[in-house]
């Protein structure tokens, strides 16, 4: 018996969260480019939420394209592979835009790479099948994605082996595909289910084999039809279904895409797996497609460029590893009036201002922002007005832990949930009061992870 789900016909949604304004249309038309390889790529060792990789090259070693180069540091880990054929340098240390110091092994490109351009001829080619996907062994496809050393692309870089694994105490009866990307700005996901709808089909149907899912609904929110057409097409003579879900921020929240589609609630503290379901990113999905069906580990990822602060806004295929800086200037360079780069969207992405950070496998776009964008009311006292409490989509008191944070009240954090917050910036972006919330909210977070260390 399949599931009844309530979003197919555009209805789907969930209570509280905002509309913020879309701006997709920077680059919403700019079709997938390639980016040439960099002379030089920093590997940062962290790229999953996790135990960082360990390095298993030396400098001066030479490395072809898709050898690993650091393998997993853990069971929660992923091993890192090397996007481009050259020579592993010295070592060196670089700052995400997390704010986190980690080393990072450096590898000088040989000359005339193909690897980017071969990748994405596979990725969106017409050669991904949709029969005898029942044939492959679920245990070795959760194998060769751990191999591939694929994480969650949508931003949380949880390692998508551990979620993929056949589990008989946490049966999943549904795999979600989250098509909705409902930051603004962003863009990647969109072009990959326009340019790739194939293999984002021949992935989920690996995926759900994985699992034992008896269901596959990809989800995609209803300011993107033609991708809803093009998934639907290729979805064709599959078990796989296409929901259309309202756009509303954040509805790319898995919780709140299982409750949008399904409305069952995962328990404050719970996976989607405590209610037989998994979710996934559609970027991760296509990985799975590809290494599975084409061998490929994952070395480059879809990137959105965008803003009014940069010249040409794009979607760019890019090797993980290559300068955010290259990326920028790949897109003509940064405007005159641009004023704040940020890692990922304005909503829950993170600020930075090194143009040598290096873009990883969690990196699903730069925005640009104008200083218009970024113009602002000084912060003042909270007004009591509650509106932080009206949208936000955990039904938390946002006001009341920030604060707690600001003043290291740590145990009335706790009190009013604070590790339930997943920072989506509903808060701070209603406030009146200018107050920054989710990074006091992140600032205390922070300090209990640290209280908590042994």
């Amino acid at each position: 018996m399949r599931l009844g789900l309530k979003g197919f016909a555009g209805g789907g949604t969930f209570a509280h969260g905002v509309h913020p304004p879309g701006r997709k249309h920077y680059s919403s038309d700019a079709q997938i480019e390639v980016v040439p390889a960099p002379e030089t790529l920093l590997l940062p060792l962290q790229q999953n939420i996790g135990a960082p990789s360990k390095p298993i090259v030396k400098a001066r070693q030479d490395v072809l394209y898709g050898d690993v180069v650091a393998k997993s540091g853990g069971f929660v880990s992923v091993p890192l592979h090397s996007p481009v054929s050259g020579k592993v340098k010295k070592s060196a240390v670089t700052t995400l835009p997390t704010g986190l110091h980690i080393e990072a092994i450096v590898i000088k490109a040989e000359e005339n790479q193909t690897a980017g351009n071969d990748f994405y001829a596979d990725l969106t080619g017409a050669d991904w099948p949709k029969n005898g996907i029942g044939e492959y062994d679920p245990n070795k496809i959760a194998e060769a994605i751990n191999n591939a050393g694929i994480v969650g692309l949508g931003g949380a870089t949880f390692p998508t082996h551990v979620k993929f694994m056949p589990n008989d105490k946490k049966p999943v009866h549904t795999l979600l595909v989250n098509g909705c990307e409902c930051e603004p700005y962003l863009t990647s996901d969109y072009r990959l289910m326009l340019e790739a709808p194939a293999a984002i089909i021949t992935g989920a149907l690996l995926a759900g084999h994985a699992l034992g899912a008896r269901d596959i609904v990809i989800n995609v929110e209803d300011n993107k039809m033609d991708a809803v057409d093009a998934l639907r097409q290729a979805a064709q003579d599959t078990i796989i279904r296409i929901a259309v879900l309202k756009t509303k921020y954040p509805q790319g929240s898995e919780k709140h895409l299982i409750l949008a589609l399904t409305k069952h609630e995962v328990p404050l503290g719970g996976l989607p797996s405590d209610v037989g379901m998994a979710v996934s990113n559609v970027g991760t999905i296509a990985a799975v497609a590809m290494a599975l069906i084409k061998d490929k580990p994952l070395t480059h990822r879809v990137v959105s460029v965008t803003g009014g602060g940069v010249a040409r806004p794009a979607n760019l295929l890019a090797p993980i590893g290559i300068s955010c800086g290259e990326l920028i200037e790949f897109c003509g360079g940064l405007n005159e009036n641009a004023s704040r780069m940020i890692a990922g969207g304005p909503m829950m992405g993170f600020p930075f201002i090194d143009l040598e950070t290096p873009v990883t496998k969690g990196t699903s776009g730069l925005t640009i922002l104008t200083e218009e964008d970024v113009q602002k009311a000084e912060e003042t006292s909270c007004v009591h007005c509650g509106r932080c409490v009206d949208v936000c989509p955990m039904r938390l008191v946002p006001t009341k832990i920030a604060l707690a944070g600001r003043h290291k009240d740590l145990e009335l954090a706790r009190r009013y949930n604070i590790m339930a917050c997943f920072e989506c910036g509903c808060c701070a972006y209603i406030c009146p009061a200018g107050i920054p919330l989710v990074q006091l909210i992140r600032a205390g977070k922070v300090l209990i992870a640290a209280m908590n260390k042994p």
